[in-house]
């Protein structure tokens, strides 16, 4: 599971490092913590509650597409078991026009664009190419294949 990773990335990159990231990440509110956990069960609304222990887009709540009882089922799961949960502010996730075999045409979907670069002591680049993931279903923000995603064709072109 990425998840935990891209949680730590930071903390990862400084200790190994010696640096600060040079790409800042989502703030990721941690709910074992006691301050971050009353301030994830005040603003449910606002965020995306992921647990820890899932893979593939699984288990995600998305606040604002929450009814008030589900709020309140999230929260009594955070407060359950607070180690097993994170929450991310909502992103506005850029969209695409995608073909949409159902109905012959294109329609906008919500994308995820994952560039890869490689780094080294005397030169920098951006691999040709990358991965585009695609938010299927019309309204979507989990661009994750397991959850009906699918993927784009990604060109890097040179300047």
């Amino acid at each position: 599971d990425d998840k935990a990773v891209y949680t730590y990335m930071p903390e990862i990159i400084k200790y190994y490092l010696d640096e600060d990231p040079i790409l800042n990440n989502v703030h990721t509110y941690h709910c074992s913590r006691k301050e971050e956990l009353a301030y994830v069960l005040e603003h449910i609304p606002e965020l995306v509650i992921k647990p820890v222990d899932e893979a593939g887009g699984y288990g995600i709540s998305i606040g604002n597409k929450l009814s008030k009882e589900e709020i309140e089922n999230v929260k009594k799961q955070i407060k359950a078991h607070p180690r097993k949960y994170v929450a991310q502010p909502i992103m506005s996730l850029s969209v695409h026009p995608t073909y949409i075999d159902e109905t012959n045409s294109f329609e906008q979907r919500h994308v995820d664009l994952r560039t890869f670069t490689i780094l080294g002591e005397n030169r920098e680049f951006v691999l040709k190419g990358g991965l585009t993931r695609v938010a299927l279903r019309r309204g979507n923000l989990v661009v994750n294949s397991s959850q009906g995603g699918g993927s784009k064709d990604t060109w890097v072109l040179k300047n």
